[in-house]
């Protein structure tokens, strides 16, 4: 499955609704903290989207097995996203496409709220910009195949718990990562994701605390 960008797209199958106060005040904390970059001319660029929805009344976000096809990251657990093309206009057109490649997410039903810190990675050398949007749900995923396994759904209060992270020593093809992991049900998030949800459980959690603030102050 293969999804161009163009100026005029299709309608989009889902009716979106308005930003809630939670996302206006995320979009707006994006739009104007100062975004780490990685300025490296050796890095291959890449973008991935953090795909947020509510599910049961809370957030919850959307990860991808990655299948054994792949020719990096095996069967680990991801964002949905890849390395940027020539055609793509921008990082946030990247993700877009590569989600809509990989689980079938239309662009169109994607509420983009802005960027997180440029992630490199170790073992494939990319500088991986995340993307942060929000989406319908349900929606009619589409795996695609070769190289996506299976799509998880994890509650985001679960990945804050303190139970459900920590720092951990991970060894894969003979290279040994120490850093920040996640753990929900039998998964297990690592490496550049696992630093990319650091980052935006930083930014989350203080706009919570704001929230709280201001919401005490009126």
């Amino acid at each position: 499955m293969r999804y161009t960008v163009s100026a005029v797209e299709a309608e989009s199958i889902i009716t979106k609704k308005p930003y809630s106060d939670m996302e206006e005040k995320l979009r707006e904390l994006l739009l104007h903290r100062k975004r780490r970059v990685i300025n490296d001319e050796h890095l291959r660029s890449a973008a991935v989207l953090i795909p947020l929805f509510v599910k049961d009344g809370e957030y919850h976000i959307l990860f991808i097995k990655r299948s054994q096809e792949v020719e990096y990251h095996k069967g680990e657990i991801s964002f949905p996203g890849g390395l940027c093309e020539k055609g793509d206009a921008g990082l946030e057109k990247t993700a877009l496409r590569e989600a809509f490649e990989e689980i079938g997410i239309h662009p169109k039903d994607v509420e983009l709220l802005g960027m997180l810190d440029d992630m490199k990675t170790i073992s494939t050398h990319y500088r991986v910009t995340p993307v942060v949007g929000v989406i319908p749900y349900p929606y009619p995923f589409t795996i695609q195949g070769v190289e996506v396994d299976d799509i998880i759904e994890i509650p985001l209060n679960h990945l804050l718990d303190e139970g459900s992270r920590g720092e951990e020593s991970i060894t894969r093809d003979e290279m040994t990562y120490t850093g920040q992991v996640y753990h929900y049900k039998h998964y297990l998030i690592w490496g550049a994701t696992a630093r990319i949800l650091k980052n935006l459980f930083n930014v989350w959690i203080g706009l919570k605390d704001s929230l709280h603030t201001h919401s005490c102050q009126s």
